[in-house]
């Protein structure tokens, strides 16, 4: 199984990193190009078999399964540009959320196909979403989610949830990584606590937290009710965070919808005037 990765940025790159590592993909079985060529030759030092193409056309030419790792108003450009060497057995995958596999199986011949990563996935470890066309062979699902799941934990999702399962499972890593900032910030600035050891602390505990979870010992609801004791210290910081909090994370899905909402709009608009052309 040949893969392509056109766009070598932080999702490209992690995707790239993690399949490498995993051993799911051989760095030789790989092509990638980017705009910035100095991107795709960094990969190249660290994984000298991989294959940095000239363009997005000879990554096509090269590959079995197609990742789009570009930004979202860069996608119907370079469709345009590759969609007639594309093939009725190859898959394209998209990784943001804007595009919708729908518009995509229309303007492409060759199965359709969303996979979102997150940050995670570079541990192999974490969620992706994936998304399939309604067309999509059994074969080139099979091929995707063993990709995934070698990286990942794959969860199947649906348009109309992608873009709040991608607050939480994409962009939440930088979401809870603010948080815990805030906390290392304000644990420092109110004590004698170095910043270097709050960092440590935050950090190892993170970990062990995640463990807690990963072997399901406790849930999310269960931890803080075994943490908390009754008139202890952790109640009383609970209160805090109940009454400052309140409709923080609200407001918060609340803009990224927005800004998902510009991004549909500029994408409907390039659909729209791409199939006035045809």
């Amino acid at each position: 199984m040949k893969i392509g990765v056109i766009g070598t940025g932080n999702m490209g790159t992690v995707l790239i990193s993690s399949f490498i590592d995993s051993w799911a993909v051989k760095p030789s079985h790989l092509s990638i190009v980017n705009r910035t060529i100095e991107k795709a030759n960094n990969l190249k030092n660290q994984y000298p078999s991989l294959y940095v193409a000239g363009n997005a056309e000879e990554v096509v030419n090269r590959s079995d399964i197609i990742f789009i790792c570009v930004k979202p108003h860069e996608y119907f450009p370079l469709l345009k540009k590759i969609r007639s060497g594309l093939k009725q057995k190859q898959l394209v995958v998209s990784i943001t959320s804007p595009i919708k596999v729908s518009e995509l199986e229309t303007f492409v011949p060759c199965d359709v196909a969303r996979a979102i990563p997150s940050i995670t996935n570079r541990a192999l470890g974490g969620p992706s979403l994936v998304t399939f066309s309604s067309q999509c062979s059994e074969v080139n699902k099979e091929r995707l989610l063993y990709l995934m799941s070698q990286i990942s934990t794959p969860i199947e999702t649906d348009e109309e949830v992608t873009r709040v399962s991608s607050d939480i499972a994409s962009c939440g890593p930088a979401f809870l990584s603010y948080l815990i900032q805030q906390f290392i910030e304000g644990a420092v600035a109110e004590t004698e606590l170095s910043a270097e050891q709050a960092s440590i602390l935050a950090t190892e505990m993170l970990i062990g937290m995640g463990k807690l979870l990963e072997k399901d010992y406790f849930s999310l609801e269960t931890l803080q009710k075994k943490v908390t004791v009754k008139g202890g210290v952790t109640g009383e910081g609970l209160k805090v965070l109940e009454q400052e909090t309140g409709e923080m994370f609200h407001h918060l899905i609340q803009r990224t919808h927005k800004k998902f909402e510009e991004d549909r709009r500029g994408i409907k608009l390039q659909f729209k005037e791409e199939s006035k052309q045809n």
